[in-house]
């Protein structure tokens, strides 16, 4: 089971006690499974609370409707992935940037294979609410600028987001190609990505 998402405002209440923490835990773990099965179009708060074994009004005491509950998944994928780059990166020597660009591009390959749902909703929603504030990209850049930013001992600061937030956008665009050519992930592609972002970052980063 997933750890709950932090910070979700995205939530109509956040849990308190354990047992609705945990029972978030599992609305949203069946709502991965769902998606894997039927797709984001067929998703419903209905069958979500039919998997998790809880009755709809308690889908209903944290989401308003299955975009909310797409979206905290989301967010949720989002705080996994950063918590297993911090893990990668305290293997990988300080200021080593290509390592820890390496670190941040295979671990999203590895959620891609092996977190439920994560092929349709990694870190949004498909249906986007049109608020540029709440772009998911916008979102992975900012947390990748943190974790990066500590790595390689330099302030987080808006030079360096612009730069990752290109790079979050530009290997969005080629990862979504990879697995548009082979639903496995073309390697071809794969291995183009990882050259186009050392290849940008080495004139912000050496």
């Amino acid at each position: 089971m997933e750890p709950v998402p932090h910070a979700n405002t995205n939530l109509r209440r956040a849990p308190v006690q354990q047992r609705s923490a945990e029972r978030l835990a599992r609305i949203l773990d069946a709502c991965a499974e769902l998606l894997d099965e039927t797709g984001y179009e067929q998703l419903s708060t209905r069958a979500v609370a039919v998997r998790a074994g809880v009755p709809i009004g308690s889908v209903y005491r944290f989401f308003s409707n299955k975009r909310a509950l797409a979206d905290a998944l989301a967010r949720r994928n989002l705080d996994s992935y950063a918590e297993r780059i911090t893990a990668r990166l305290v293997t990988i020597p300080a200021g080593d940037w290509r390592r820890a660009i390496d670190a941040v591009l295979d671990e999203y390959l590895a959620m891609k294979s092996a977190v439920p749902g994560f092929s349709l909703i990694d870190f949004g929603a498909p249906a986007p609410d049109g608020d540029p504030a709440d772009d998911a990209n916008q979102r992975v850049a900012g947390r990748l600028t943190e974790l990066l930013a500590g790595h390689l001992d330099r302030e987080p600061d808006d030079d360096l987001l612009r730069s990752i937030l290109v790079c979050v956008e530009a290997a969005d665009a080629l990862l979504q190609l990879a697995f548009r050519a082979d639903p496995s992930g073309d390697r071809a592609i794969v291995a183009e990505t990882r050259v186009l972002l050392q290849a940008y970052l080495a004139r912000v980063l050496d």
